[in-house]
């Protein structure tokens, strides 16, 4: 029997929820940039509808704030911009830094890099190699100094997924984007990432054909790969059920495993009238790598997707995304365990 035929079993974990200050925005966004910096957290940019909903006609706005919170208990401030709209990329703490990845605008999608950090009250920005291509609804994570990048689209009207694996090693003076071999599964765009024990994950997400009429369809995906620098990839068990844009990087666990929290799993993708969308699932999954297994560690209170992590404070922080499609949420959650 192999481990992805394993019977799902519960996890031992103890998921603990909080809330922290909701955002400074009625409506909360999608797609955001979010990390640590200056001992602050940072969440940045985004997409939302803030006059109509998408079934009413409501335009899509990306937006360029940035909110800094200080302390847990604190009030966020909000006076600071990003160097253009911009959401739907990929986030990622490193060097004391919020590292942003491509993404999209109004006008289509970005190569742009950038980080951002926190200095005496002041946000500082700075331009990182740009990526090769225009990416975004990627995922990434961080492994050692090294920034890794996978699928994603490279229009907004894209019919195919990107099968691509892209990586920054900070560490090198001149840092250069390199292209590695892709993982030996299909393509994907918004999947989820992580990074444990040294390697690389992705996992789930969807990929895309083009339907009868040229628009994208989606098959909802729920295989992983792992992949180990000297090593490469392998593929890793199976999910249990489908999950598109979970909030990634993937809250990691006792340094051998990460959580799936949420995320769409397909089931109510037609789901009528849209305005009654129940919202998405409140699984969350426990990946051991340790074991390549699954379980269930438990249930949010607050399933979100298309969403950043970051870690702070001993709390793995969620904040805003969408509470179901097309619908925003400014509250931020925040997760620890025990």
């Amino acid at each position: 029997m192999t481990a992805s035929s394993l019977p799902l079993s519960s996890s031992a974990l103890d998921l603990c929820w909080q809330q922290l200050p909701p955002l400074p925005d009625k409506v909360g966004f999608a797609g955001s940039f979010a990390g640590t910096s200056g001992k602050a957290l940072i969440v940045a940019g985004g997409a939302n509808f803030p006059d109509k909903m998408p079934w009413e006609g409501g335009r899509k706005i990306w937006h360029d704030e940035v909110f800094v919170l200080e302390h847990p208990e604190g009030r966020w401030k909000a006076d600071f911009k990003l160097p253009l709209r911009s959401g739907y990329g990929i986030s990622v703490t490193a060097d004391d830094s919020v590292i942003c990845i491509g993404g999209s605008d109004a006008s289509g999608h970005l190569t742009n890099v950038f980080r951002l950090q926190w200095r005496q009250g002041k946000l500082l920005c700075q331009d990182l190699p740009p990526l090769p291509l225009a990416l975004a609804n990627a995922c990434g994570a961080l492994v050692g100094r090294s920034v890794y990048v996978a699928g994603g689209t490279e229009t907004p009207d894209a019919s195919r997924a990107l099968k691509k694996c892209l990586r920054l090693d900070l560490s090198n003076p001149t840092p250069q984007w390199e292209e590695l071999t892709p993982w030996p599964g299909p393509a994907r765009m918004l999947a989820t990432a992580a990074a444990v024990d040294g390697s690389f994950f992705v996992v789930g997400g969807a990929d895309l054909a083009p339907g009868p009429a040229g628009q994208p369809l989606r098959t909802y995906l729920k295989d992983g790969y792992r992949f180990t620098p000297g090593l490469g990839w392998r593929r890793v068990a199976d999910m249990p059920n489908p999950v598109v844009a979970a909030p990634s990087p993937a809250p990691v666990i006792n340094g051998c495993g990460f959580l799936v929290i949420g995320g769409d799993d397909g089931s109510l993708v037609d789901f009528q009238p849209r305005s009654q969308h129940p919202g998405f699932p409140k699984r969350v999954l426990h990946y051991d790598a340790s074991r390549d297994q699954w379980s269930i560690a438990g249930e949010t209170p607050a399933p979100r997707a298309t969403l950043p992590t970051a870690r702070w404070n001993g709390l793995h922080v969620i904040p805003s995304g969408e509470a179901r499609p097309g619908v925003r949420s400014p509250e931020v959650w925040a997760l620890s365990t025990r």
